[in-house]
């Protein structure tokens, strides 16, 4: 098999554009899988994540997660090369299980929050930011 060096090149973009992603896909997965121990997560029904649909800057996008009686909620970006923000904990005097911060995303992406609730159950939700300046270079 004889490639042309245009073929080559067509190539090699291909595989430095899609292998990353894959990677952080399955970091995502592996950090979801490191939270919960491999239990099963259902879609939320107490879990509210609030995040901008649009965001001009990626360097400080402002979300907020509620999900009352929850125990801990994760926070990720799933297109970052790193995708774990953060791990909001509440114990028994919490007065509400709320959080909010701001968080930079690599570009459009979807942002996750998973629940811990106080009956061990998992909730997750999701959401798309579109991101018109990328907050990590891009």
């Amino acid at each position: 098999m004889n490639l042309s060096r245009r073929q080559t090149l067509v190539m090699g973009t291909a595989a430095a554009i899609f292998l990353p992603r894959m990677g952080w896909a399955t970091a995502t997965d592996n950090a979801i899988a490191a939270f919960t121990g491999g239990a099963e997560v259902a879609e939320a029904t107490g879990l509210n994540l609030t995040a901008p649909e649009i965001a001009e800057n990626g360097n400080t996008v402002p979300i907020e997660v509620d999900a009352p009686g929850a125990e801990s909620i994760m926070i990720l970006a799933a297109g970052n090369p790193t995708p774990s923000v953060g791990t909001f904990n509440f114990g028994p005097l919490a007065g509400s299980q709320a959080a909010s911060t701001r968080i930079r995303l690599a570009g459009t992406q979807d942002v996750v929050a998973i629940a811990k609730m106080a009956d061990g159950t998992f909730q997750r939700a999701s959401q798309e930011v579109k991101v018109t300046i990328g907050g990590c270079g891009g």
